[in-house]
C-alpha cells in the first residue's frame, strides 16, 4: 500500500467521524427544540456511546468504530449514528459477493479496509418520516472505491416532503455531473425495492456503490457533497411534521410500515449482510431496526 492511500483512508475515516459530530450537535439541538407533543415534557433526548469492535477469525483485532444512538427523545424514538474503521480478510461468501461485482484481484488476495459511516431514524410522530443515509470508502489490493447515499421511508407520504429531499440530493450529485442525480436515483428506485412486497420501501433518495472515476480526489469529494447534503435533506422535512397531531391509526400504520422496513434490512440490505459476514459487532450492524414494529 502507497503512502499516498494510506493517507487517503485517514482523510475518509476523519471525515466520516466529522460528519457524525455535525449530526449528532444537530440532532440533540432538535431535541431541545420540541416543545409541544406528547413527548415535550419528557428530558430532551441524548446520544450514548460505546465502541464497537471487529475481532478477526485468528482473535486479532481488526478495527472498530463508535455506535451512537439516541432512545426515546421528545422527537426521535430511536436514531443511530455509527461509524466505523475496520480491516482485515474477507470470508469466502463477501469475498465471492465481490468477484460477481468485478472487483478486480479480489479472487486472489481478500484483504479488505473500509470506513464509513451509517444513520437510520426512526421518529415519535407518524407524519415524521424515517431516513436512512449511509457513505463509506472500501479498499482491497486490486481496487478502491466509493459507495453510499440517503433515502427517505414516510409510512404516510407528503408529495412536498419527498420533493425536498430530493431537491437537495440532486443539488449534491450536480456538483458531479448533470446526469448523475438521474443515474443514482434510478438506482435507489431499484436498491431500495422490496421483491417479496412488490414495492419500495419508501420514496427513495439516491443509491451508489463501487465508485472509482480513477480519480480518488473527486470521487471523495462527491460522496463529501453527499454527507454535507444530509441535513439540508431531512431537517426541514422534520420541522414541517413534527408539531403535526397523530391519531391511534396514523401510529398503527407507521407500525405497519416498520414492519415493511425491517424485512427490508434483515432480507437484502447489502450492508447488513456485510457487517455480520465479516464480523463486526452485531448490535452496531443492526441499529437500522426500529424499536416497535407490526405485522398484519
Amino acid at each position: 500500500m502507497t503512502d499516498m492511500m494510506k493517507d487517503q483512508k485517514n482523510r475518509a475515516a476523519i471525515w466520516f467521524h466529522d460528519l457524525r459530530d455535525e449530526i449528532v450537535t444537530a440532532f440533540e439541538a432538535l431535541e431541545d427544540s420540541q416543545t409541544t407533543g406528547p413527548f415535550a415534557s419528557e428530558p430532551a433526548g441524548r446520544f450514548a456511546f460505546s465502541e464497537t469492535r471487529r475481532t478477526a477469525d485468528d482473535g486479532s483485532d481488526a478495527g472498530g468504530g463508535l455506535m451512537s444512538v439516541m432512545r426515546g427523545g421528545r422527537l426521535f424514538e430511536k436514531v443511530g449514528v455509527n461509524i466505523s474503521t475496520v480491516h482485515g480478510t474477507l470470508g469466502a461468501a463477501a469475498q465471492s459477493a465481490m468477484a460477481a461485482r468485478g472487483v478486480p484481484g479480489i479472487e486472489a488476495d481478500p484483504r479488505f479496509w473500509a470506513s464509513g459511516i451509517s444513520l437510520v431514524a426512526h421518529m415519535q410522530n407518524p407524519h415524521s418520516p424515517a431516513v436512512h443515509m449511509n457513505t463509506r470508502m472500501f479498499w482491497t489490493p486490486g481496487a478502491w472505491w466509493f459507495g453510499g447515499g440517503a433515502d427517505l421511508n414516510p409510512c404516510i407520504e407528503y408529495d412536498e416532503d419527498t420533493a425536498s429531499f430530493h431537491a437537495a440530493l440532486k443539488s449534491a450529485c450536480d456538483t458531479r455531473s448533470p446526469d448523475t442525480y438521474d443515474r443514482f436515483k434510478a438506482w435507489a428506485d431499484e436498491y431500495f425495492y422490496i421483491p417479496h412486497r412488490k414495492r419500495a420501501r419508501g420514496v427513495g433518495g439516491i443509491f451508489y456503490d463501487d465508485l472509482n472515476s480513477g480519480d480518488w480526489e473527486a470521487d471523495f469529494a462527491f460522496t463529501q457533497a453527499v454527507g454535507r447534503a444530509f441535513l439540508p435533506a431531512f431537517l426541514p422535512v422534520t420541522e414541517r411534521r413534527r408539531d403535526m397531531a397523530w391519531s391511534e391509526a396514523d401510529k398503527d400504520t407507521q407500525l405497519i410500515h416498520r414492519g415493511l422496513y425491517a424485512e427490508y434490512n434483515l432480507v437484502y440490505d447489502r450492508g447488513t449482510k456485510f457487517g455480520l459476514a465479516t464480523g463486526h459487532d452485531p448490535d452496531a450492524v443492526l441499529m437500522s431496526l426500529p424499536p416497535l414494529a407490526k405485522w398484519v
